[in-house]
């Protein structure tokens, strides 16, 4: 998939990485809140960008720890990065949102439990936006934080607050 080429491409872009530390990286960015991506498809996905030539793994030992692969990018993972870059830049924007296949489903069930449908989605976006303001607060004065990374997660922000809204009005249009 090349979304996750593009995102474990861009972090060893910035630095060598073990598959454990990208794999911590996705966590710590939430990347995995908006782009579907799991521990065990990064480490397939790194063996893989190497078995194509696009990085390249040393093995390191730090005191009585395991030794461990950190990865590095090939002069041809530069050249796929960009490539990437703008090949997935490029493309139409899609949205998808596993809720929306109940959605369309609704009208063949009760009212009864068409609500509770709704107040199950309405409850997991509540956890939703209490998880990313608690983010936005914990992250946007951490010089750590790419401000890229802020952005996304005030994207996010945003959206929540447009599907709470957008939830109100259907509920309101199915009574």
């Amino acid at each position: 998939m090349a979304t996750i080429d593009l995102i474990v491409l861009g972090m060893l872009k910035r630095e060598s990485l073990s598959a454990y530390d990208i794999q911590k990286l996705v966590e710590y960015r939430n990347i995995s809140k908006w782009v579907k991506i799991s521990t065990p498809s990064i480490y397939k996905k790194v063996i893989q960008l190497e078995e194509k030539g696009l990085i390249t793994s040393r093995t390191e030992k730090d005191g009585k720890m395991p030794e461990k692969a950190v990865y590095t990018l090939t002069d041809a993972g530069k050249k796929e990065f960009e490539k990437l870059m703008f090949e997935i830049s490029c493309k139409p924007i899609s949205i998808f949102l596993d809720f929306n296949a109940v959605i369309v489903n609704l009208e063949s069930m009760s009212k009864e439990s068409q609500k509770e449908c709704l107040g199950n989605i309405e409850s997991n976006m509540n956890v939703l936006k209490n998880y990313l303001e608690e983010n936005i607060a914990l992250k946007e004065n951490a010089p750590d934080v790419p401000a890229t990374g802020m952005a996304v997660l005030r994207q996010q922000f945003l959206l929540v607050q447009a599907i709470e809204k957008w939830i109100t009005e259907l509920k309101n249009g199915l009574e």
